[in-house]
């Protein structure tokens, strides 16, 4: 039997473009697949080196494999723009021992602070303002605010090339889960709603599970001062959750003096609010800045003075 073959002419298809991959940019061509191919969800991994000292870092190429046995794998890529490897594939390498925490909605800040690429032997736990607890089977810190978090053995890495963009595909065997109690269903199971899990889409898409889209502006290219640099009296605010703190931490560097003046001069708010020297309303006056993504002008609301 001959099988008919099929001519599109219809001007649905008219448009489309048509790529050879090898003829275009990595970073063009990066930006092509992490564009479709989505929502990923999100790995986010913890690692000690060989001395001991902790890593935490975010990646969106992962899922789960199998199940008997039960394979959780992720691929930290070779940087595109300088073929460097990632500080999680070096220590996976090293010690054969990593934490996979899932990420819902009320960490997507603080975690996507974490994939600042800090140097080597900075702490992304106080960076991110991540609580560093212990692991039962292996050595590196499960994520006490992951609603799930996975303790696996690497059993293998797999190389994909070695130019930049190159994946490491990390195939972890899980030897411990802990699941917070408040995100089970009446039945035991995990209940979507209540675990509320965030993916990654392109640029600085999301997507919420039980939402949509929403967007996180990646960190930026220079380093942010971290949640480790944010004063006491914020960090312990009542006011503030972790994706305000990650927004704060998010900063190159805080608002001069002069910056801050100038701008308690000409908002007549901030002067209400200053008069009546209330710490609560004052941050929730800069919780309100933060709504609405300006970080900069929260932080003049907090270091203002009277």
């Amino acid at each position: 039997m001959v099988l008919p073959t099929f001519v599109f002419t219809s001007d649905k298809f008219s448009s489309m473009i048509t790529i050879d991959p090898k003829s275009i940019a990595t970073e063009k061509l990066q930006g092509y697949l992490q564009g479709s191919v989505g929502p990923r969800p999100i790995a986010f991994a913890s690692t000690m080196d060989a001395q001991g000292n902790p890593n935490l870092s975010p990646f969106s190429f992962f899922n789960v494999f199998s199940a008997n046995p039960p394979i959780l794998v992720f691929s930290p890529a070779r940087r595109v723009r300088d073929n460097s490897i990632k500080h999680t594939l070096i220590n996976a390498e090293a010690t054969g021992e990593v934490v996979i925490n899932v990420v819902n909605y009320d960490m997507v800040q603080q975690t996507s602070l974490a994939s600042t690429e800090y140097a080597e032997g900075v702490n992304e736990f106080l960076k991110s303002g991540f609580t560093p607890i212990e692991s039962e089977v292996v050595k590196p810190f499960r994520v006490k605010e992951s609603p799930v978090q996975f303790e696996c053995k690497v059993t293998q890495i797999i190389a994909l090339g070695t130019e930049g963009g190159a994946g490491n595909l990390i195939l972890c065997e899980v030897v411990r889960i802990h699941i917070d109690e408040t995100v089970l269903d009446e039945n035991g199971g995990v209940d979507q709603h209540k675990i509320d899990l965030v993916s990654r889409l392109g640029g600085n898409w999301y997507s919420r599970s039980n939402q949509g889209l929403f967007e996180v502006p990646k960190p930026l290219t220079s380093l942010g001062i971290g949640v480790d640099a944010i004063p006491n009296f914020v960090k312990h605010s009542a006011v503030f959750n972790g994706n305000d703190l990650g927004m704060l931490g998010n900063v190159e560097s805080l608002p001069t003096h002069e910056e801050i003046t100038i701008f308690v001069k000409e908002n007549f708010e901030v002067k209400g609010v200053l008069s009546a020297d209330d710490e609560v309303k004052k941050h929730q006056l800069a919780k309100e800045y933060l709504n609405k993504s300006e970080v900069l002008t929260a932080w003049k609301v907090l270091l203002a003075k009277k």
